[in-house]
């Protein structure tokens, strides 16, 4: 993996800016989530947001290797969708919905990128309990970041706590480096085992964004060539900050004043 970038502190700072208001706009968004909302009217108010605050959002007309150009301005994965949901105004939320709300801006040239799971109404307690695990597992995988660890060392925890909770680990898709671009080396996976892959060195800045079904880990592709769900129908979750490698462990870059708070294990201490 030699083309991983190790940002100066001009473009951290940028990064930082960009991460920020990635974070702002789920902030912005949480209130209106509710049943009844279309996701392509939540689609419309975060990129109105975006741009109100001189961004462009990243994921609108974004075409990888070729692919049909990405025709909106975030991913909003409902229920059994691991990713790349696309906002449609025709799917509105129904009471119990949970859903993914995917933010990546583009600010003064850098990325920020994260995401966090919503409720629409009351959830059932195996979506709410899917989320708390999934949120624990990204932060597991946070724990494991700073310099002298490996980026196995991240997969391992994550894949080693959702197991042994019940549920399963998507593979097809993982966490990544970000910032100049949106989507750079390294790839960051949520399994594997400790002491492989790279070396986590200070600047380096990527994210974890753990993928957990309830059921099984297989995935399927729907037709529009971007919407994956889980092949056996099972609610999945996900959630994901944006990190920057420090000289003694790690910061968050995607902070805002509304964000979730952490588990109480990082806040504790333990």
């Amino acid at each position: 993996m030699a083309g991983i970038y190790i940002k100066t502190p001009e473009q951290i700072e940028g990064i930082r800016k960009a991460s920020k208001l990635a974070a702002e706009v789920l902030d912005y968004i949480e209130p209106f989530v509710k049943p009844g909302i279309s996701t392509g009217e939540l689609d419309k108010l975060c990129h109105e947001f975006i741009t109100d605050h001189n961004a462009v959002p990243a994921p609108l007309n974004y075409a990888p290797h070729g692919s049909t150009p990405y025709p909106k301005a975030t991913c909003i994965s409902l229920n059994e969708v691991v990713c790349h949901g696309i906002p449609n105004f025709n799917k509105k939320l129904k009471k119990g919905d949970a859903l993914n709300i995917d933010i990546t801006v583009i600010l003064d040239g850098y990325y920020g990128d994260t995401s966090r799971m919503f409720f629409a109404g009351e959830p059932s307690i195996m979506a709410k309990r899917l989320a708390r695990i999934t949120y624990q597992c990204m932060w597991l995988g946070i724990q494991e970041v700073k310099p002298g660890n490996h980026f196995g060392d991240i997969g391992y925890v994550i894949q080693h706590f959702a197991e042994n909770a019940g549920y399963s680990v998507v593979r097809e898709f993982c966490g990544h480096g970000v910032g100049i671009e949106f989507h750079e080396e390294p790839q960051v996976l949520h399994y594997g085992r400790r002491g492989t892959g790279e070396e986590i060195k200070p600047g380096m800045i990527f994210t974890i964004e753990p993928m957990i079904n309830a059921g099984k880990r297989a995935i399927t592709q729907l037709n529009d060539g971007w919407t994956i769900r889980t092949k056996d129908r099972s609610l999945s979750a996900q959630w994901e900050h944006t990190i920057l490698v420090t000289d003694t462990g790690y910061e968050i870059l995607t902070v805002s004043p509304n964000m979730p708070v952490p588990p109480k294990f990082i806040t504790e201490g333990k």
